[in-house]
């Protein structure tokens, strides 16, 4: 047996790996996670690839309007690693009444702002809009 553990073969999707399979780690104190309850919601967005950039440059230099939301606990952009695929970002919220109130806020214009005004461009040039959403909401059960 290797000092870390046991040296193995396996198979993953077809390829060949070696994997060292380390032995289970000492027991030590855990400490429970206080109530991890709340909300999610995910928007999905895809971007015509001319838009791709100017997207995420509008990310890049947001308001942060939306971090003075009582109930906001933070936010992701995630890049697509595969082109044409969608953006997602990613709110976390202490509840559903909380990110609700958001939407109907002055800061959710204000946060939208830039981003409204290129649909409405792209509208009025007869384009079709640079980029759709699809919005999805989540409870959290456990992190």
């Amino acid at each position: 047996m290797h000092s870390l553990g046991m040296l193995q073969a396996g198979i993953l999707g077809g390829m060949e790996m070696e994997a060292i399979v380390k032995e289970p780690p000492t027991p030590q104190a855990v400490v429970p996670l206080p109530n991890t309850g709340g909300f999610v919601a995910i928007n999905y967005i895809t971007c015509k690839p001319e838009y791709c950039e100017r997207f995420e440059y509008l990310f890049r230099t947001r308001t942060r309007a939306i971090d003075r939301m009582p109930g906001f606990r933070g936010m992701y952009v995630l890049r697509p690693q595969q082109a044409g695929d969608a953006y997602l970002v990613v709110s976390h919220w202490e509840s559903e009444a909380h990110f609700r109130a958001w939407l109907q806020s002055p800061e959710f214009v204000e946060g939208h702002r830039r981003g409204f005004e290129d649909l409405r461009a792209a509208k009025a040039r007869g384009e079709e809009p640079p980029m759709r959403s699809d919005f999805r909401t989540y409870e959290v059960i456990t992190r």
